[in-house]
């Protein structure tokens, strides 16, 4: 990222939250406007917008995803996909099979400026997948919808049921689970930062295709409507517009977030839960990762008293997944191990 970009980005973030949104505006403008050509993919001006942290390059796969299948039946390779609201592209990763049996499924949204192999790479879910069977699924934003690839949780029309981005996401859903052998009761979606607010709004938006939700410094359905509420939202400020309307309860939901980012608030963990009608029960319980990170996790219930959420603060960290691998960018090995916890708290919560 250029000096002058990242600049005139921590100039615009200032401004919102100063209540200065004209001067905010202008700073964005300014800083996109001055983005290397390279970095910019032809596009209406409106979805120019980044809306997340700093580019940070990481090196090629280490194998070639369209490479054919291995011997023992593993593979990870590239789709694409196409409906009436527009078209993205994926990778599946699908762990050696010895039978028929239907598999869970976990999609997986990256965040801004990331890839699917990046994102793969940086949580290591396809290796939690070799050992524990499920395929992983990983859609991939387009450079055309946004120059820095960030799903595009903060535009009004890609926040509801059968709009844009979900629509787009839940149709590459159901088409790997009909084509792939997926238990359709054990479907989960998880993300971080832009991608974990796009899960969240998935969530909401499709309770009937996902049995539980995973957001990683991510933030709730509803919180901006354009770019300058978002940056208001990322930095602790009021939702800017309230909740879309739900089918039905949001699925179980577990929250990871860092209480010393920088780039998402963590007031913006406690709030998906809130929304979701979830409670805290009781005082959190406090842990350390075999690292030495501190950490807290709370148990939310819903109205019944019935366990559906758990937020797990951690103590220090700042805007990168907990536990991952440095070989993917926005990482923090030293833990806890948010990928395995969720794939705990995924595979107790299967659809009734």
């Amino acid at each position: 990222m250029n000096d002058d970009f990242e600049r005139l980005m921590t100039e615009a973030t200032r401004l919102v939250q100063s209540g200065s949104l004209t001067e905010a505006t202008a700073a964005i403008q300014r800083a996109l406007g001055g983005a290397p050509a390279a970095a910019r993919a032809p596009m209406p001006r409106d979805d120019a917008e980044i809306i997340d942290v700093e580019v940070r390059v990481i090196g090629e796969p280490v194998a070639d995803p369209r490479a054919p299948r291995r011997a023992n039946g593993e593979s990870f390779t590239s789709g694409h996909f196409k409906n009436e609201c527009g078209g993205r592209d994926y990778k599946l990763f699908t762990p050696a099979r010895e039978d028929d049996r239907l598999l869970p499924l976990v999609v997986m949204l990256h965040g801004c400026t990331q890839d699917p192999d990046d994102f793969a790479r940086g949580t290591r879910m396809n290796a939690l997948a070799r050992e524990r069977g499920f395929l992983v699924l990983y859609p991939s934003q387009s450079q055309r919808a946004n120059a820095q690839r960030c799903w595009s949780w903060f535009k009004h029309n890609h926040q509801a049921r059968g709009k844009g981005e979900p629509a787009i996401l839940a149709g590459i859903v159901r088409e790997v689970v009909e084509a792939h052998g997926v238990d359709a009761a054990r479907v989960y979606v998880a993300g971080l930062s832009a991608g974990g607010a796009m899960a969240a709004i998935l969530g909401d938006a499709y309770p009937d295709l996902f049995a539980a939700v995973g957001v990683h410094s991510g933030l709730p359905t509803g919180s901006a409507r354009d770019v300058q509420s978002a940056f208001a939202a990322m930095s602790g400020g009021a939702p800017s517009a309230p909740r879309p309307p739900r089918t039905s309860a949001t699925p179980p939901t577990i929250v990871f977030h860092g209480d010393a980012d920088k780039t998402v608030n963590v007031v913006n963990g406690e709030r998906i839960l809130a929304s979701a009608g979830l409670a805290a029960q009781g005082d959190a319980s406090r842990g350390s990762s075999a690292m030495g990170v501190p950490y807290s996790r709370r148990v939310h219930v819903d109205g019944r008293g019935a366990e559906r959420g758990e937020q797990w603060t951690i103590h220090g960290a700042g805007h990168a997944w907990a536990g991952g691998d440095l070989a993917g960018s926005y990482t923090d090995p030293r833990g806890p191990d948010a990928s395995a916890e969720m794939l705990r708290f995924f595979l107790q919560h299967p659809k009734a």
